[in-house]
């Protein structure tokens, strides 16, 4: 199992909606809205790299997502 975790800007419309959004994708396990420099955070867990990477990949698709930091847990 490999974790990781998204760091997304969104358009202010956007942030109270892309949460839930984002909960609909496989291999995301929570995701809310949060202040500071990002305005989401979104939690990835997955069986290996590069089902957590098509997660990632369909989670930065999502509308009104502006730009995203993608960490991956180090094992």
């Amino acid at each position: 199992m490999i974790r990781g975790l998204i760091l997304a800007r969104a358009t202010v419309k956007a942030a109270a909606t892309v949460p839930e959004e984002a909960k609909k994708i496989k291999g995301v396990t929570d995701a809310y809205p949060v202040f500071g420099r990002f305005d989401l955070v979104i939690f990835l867990e997955a069986r290996d790299f590069e089902e957590l990477k098509s997660a990632a990949l369909k989670v930065n698709a999502i509308v009104g997502i502006k730009s995203t930091e993608t960490l991956v847990e180090a094992t």
